[in-house]
């Protein structure tokens, strides 16, 4: 076919073909959908992912998910769709300067967290209790993308954007592809740096109380340490066959991420208020156990048993959707006459 013939897909992934490199995973290459489709004149089959997870009601859902800290006070801490944003920033910025697949990085950035429950990890440690396995927010993540959206259908995304959405996490295997593995990495310096950044302005900690080894290496400021870590990421990952950083700024990061469980996440300050987070979804879980009429039925037509299905419902509500239906089901409404 001659270039002049070619749509604007094909003419794409010719672009991708001469520009990636030679471990990116090209568009079409694709291990392809569960269910098969007709290509897109216009978008490649990552494009098209992307475009599916930001037009799902579940990415929109993440604007009223907590990151870290429960309905703050002020407008400027993060929340799961800001922190989703910023991972999408530091996972494109670092696809394209080591030439792999932006689109692909890009679709697995967006989708990795559509499957946090309300309330952040505490919504994960509510449910796990009722179920037969530890909730891990990751492979729900998978479920929504395969089952749970379109009312039922999913978004039959293509393997490499379900590989890298479910294995995101650090205590999965690596992504198989160099995209997943970039988005697993951008998912980690972006919540280290940005909780760090929402605990200082909470008055939770302050600038010096960070390690100074770590500052040491990777800077004073918010935006220094990023820099810093994306930059080395990209100088220690060029023509690797795997993603990663340099064994001094790995350490710098990780030494960050103890100190954040230790000052901030697990602060014993905070347990009072995030024991009532754990037990409001627990009653709603035990709730629905005994009232499964009041599952959406859209949520009882998808595999798995009851259990699974209620916590279908419950991880897909909002922090205030959560709380409201709390209030409705176990708190008066007003006087009846």
């Amino acid at each position: 076919m001659a270039a002049s013939e070619k749509n604007v897909r094909e003419r794409t992934e010719e672009i991708e073909r001469q520009v990636l490199c030679e471990r990116a995973t090209l568009a079409a290459s694709t291990k392809g959908r569960e269910k098969e489709e007709e290509s897109d004149q216009l978008r490649t089959c990552f494009q098209q992912d992307r475009d599916r997870i930001v037009h799902s009601k579940s990415f929109r859902r993440l604007k009223h998910k907590t990151q870290v800290f429960f309905s703050p006070e002020g407008d400027h801490y993060r929340v799961r769709l800001t922190h989703t944003l910023e991972v999408d920033q530091i996972a494109r910025t670092s696809a394209r300067a080591l030439r792999v697949n932006e689109d692909l990085t890009e679709a697995i950035a967006l989708g990795h967290d559509l499957g946090h429950t309300p309330f952040g990890h505490l919504g994960e440690e509510a449910l796990s209790p009722f179920l037969d396995r530890p909730f891990r927010h990751n492979e729900q993540s998978l479920r929504v993308v395969d089952h749970l959206e379109r009312d039922g259908q999913g978004l039959n995304l293509t393997w490499e954007v379900r590989d890298g959405i479910l294995n995101h996490t650090w205590s999965m295997p690596l992504p198989s592809t160099l995209e997943g593995q970039v988005a697993r990495f951008a998912d980690r310096i972006a919540y280290v740096n940005h909780d760090i950044d929402d605990a200082i302005r909470a008055g939770v900690i302050e600038a010096g109380d960070l390690p100074t080894d770590s500052v040491g290496v990777l800077g004073a400021r918010h935006g220094e340490r990023i820099n810093t870590l994306v930059t080395d990421l990209v100088e220690q990952s060029e023509g690797m066959a795997e993603i990663g950083l340099s064994p001094p700024v790995q350490g710098a990061l990780e030494r960050l991420r103890d100190f954040l469980f230790e000052r901030v996440y697990l602060r014993s300050e905070a347990r009072a208020e995030q024991q009532k987070a754990v037990e409001l979804v627990r009653s709603l879980f035990a709730y629905y156990l005994d009232h499964p009429e009041g599952v959406p039925t859209e949520y009882l037509s998808t595999p798995g048993d009851l259990p699974t299905r209620i916590a279908d419902y419950i991880a897909g509500m909002t922090d205030r959707f959560a709380l409201r239906t709390y209030e409705q089901l176990f708190l008066p409404q007003g006087w009846l006459l």
